[in-house]
C-alpha cells in the first residue's frame, strides 16, 4: 500500500517521474517493514516459530525443556481453550523436573508458542525424533496425556493432536494405544494397555504382559529427571493393574 502512496506523492506533488520511482521504492521498504513487524507481533509464521524453537533449544540445558514446551502448547491449544489447570500441571512438572533451572523464562517461551497462529509440529517433532530414544518419546506421550487429563477429561481434539504428535515422533501405534488407555478408559482399556484385543488367549495375555513390563520398566528412563521417573513408575503400575484386572475377570491364575 505505501509503495503506491509514495509513487503518487512523487508524481503529484513533485511532478517528476524519477520522484515517483523514489517514492515507490521508499513505500516498498515501509510495506516490507510492516509485514515483518506484523509477523513478529503475531507470533510469526510456522517457519519463523521453528527458527525461534531452534534458537531456544540451542541454549545450554534448554533443548529438552524447549521440546516439552512446544509440545505442551500444541496440546493446550488443541481444544481452543488453554486452561489454568493445564498450566498448573506444566508448572508443577517443570519445577520437579528441572528444579532450580526452572525459571520464568520457560513460561515466557510457553506463552510465545501459545500466542503463535500455528505451531510447526512437523519440523519440531522431526527434530525431537532425531535427538531422542524411543523410550524417551513414549514418556513424552505420557506427559502430554497428563496435560490433557489435567481438567479430568481428555477431549477428542486433544487425542487427535497427541496422535498426530505420536505419528510424527515415530511412536508405534501399539504404544500410543497403550498410553492413551491409561488416561482415556473404556470397557476394553485393560486389554489395550497391554497392546492386545479382548479376544486374546490366556497365553497371549501373559506374553503381552511380560513384553510390556520389560518395555515400560522405569529403568528405561533412569537417566531422566525425578518427575519422569515418577511418570514411568505410574505407567509401569498401570500395566500391572491392567494385567491383574484381566486375570481376575477371566479367572486366570
Amino acid at each position: 500500500m505505501f509503495k503506491f502512496i509514495g509513487a503518487a506523492i512523487g508524481l503529484l506533488f513533485l511532478r517528476s517521474f524519477s520522484a515517483a520511482i523514489v517514492g515507490f521504492v521508499i513505500g516498498s521498504l515501509i510495506d516490507n517493514f510492516t509485514v515483518i513487524k506484523g509477523r513478529i507481533d503475531s507470533g510469526g509464521r510456522p517457519e519463523d516459530m521453528f527458527d525461534y524453537y531452534r534458537t531456544q533449544a540451542s541454549r545450554t540445558h534448554e533443548d529438552f525443556a524447549t521440546m516439552l514446551i512446544a509440545l505442551s502448547a500444541a496440546v493446550m491449544k488443541a481444544d481452543g481453550r488453554p486452561l489454568k489447570v493445564e498450566l498448573e500441571y506444566i508448572k508443577t512438572f517443570f519445577a520437579q523436573q528441572f528444579g532450580p533451572q526452572y525459571t520464568q523464562q520457560h513460561l515466557q517461551i510457553l506463552k510465545r508458542f501459545l500466542d503463535a497462529p500455528q505451531i510447526p509440529l512437523d519440523q519440531i517433532c522431526r527434530d525431537i525424533a532425531l535427538r531422542t530414544k524411543e523410550e524417551v518419546r513414549i514418556q513424552l506421550l505420557h506427559y502430554l496425556f497428563g496435560i490433557a487429563k489435567a481438567d479430568g477429561h481428555v477431549a477428542d481434539q486433544e487425542i487427535n493432536v497427541i496422535k498426530r504428535i505420536a505419528n510424527l515422533l515415530e511412536i508405534p501405534n501399539t504404544d500410543f494405544e497403550s498410553v492413551k488407555n491409561m488416561f482415556y478408559r473404556d470397557v476394553n482399556s485393560d486389554y489395550h494397555v497391554l497392546g492386545i484385543e479382548p479376544n486374546a488367549t490366556e497365553d497371549e495375555i501373559k506374553k503381552a504382559y511380560r513384553q510390556m513390563a520389560i518395555r515400560y520398566h522405569p529403568d528405561k528412563v533412569i537417566h531422566m529427571g525425578e518427575e519422569y521417573q515418577k511418570g514411568a513408575k505410574e505407567k509401569f503400575q498401570k500395566i500391572q493393574e491392567a494385567y491383574e484386572a484381566i486375570k481376575k475377570s477371566r479367572g486366570i491364575s
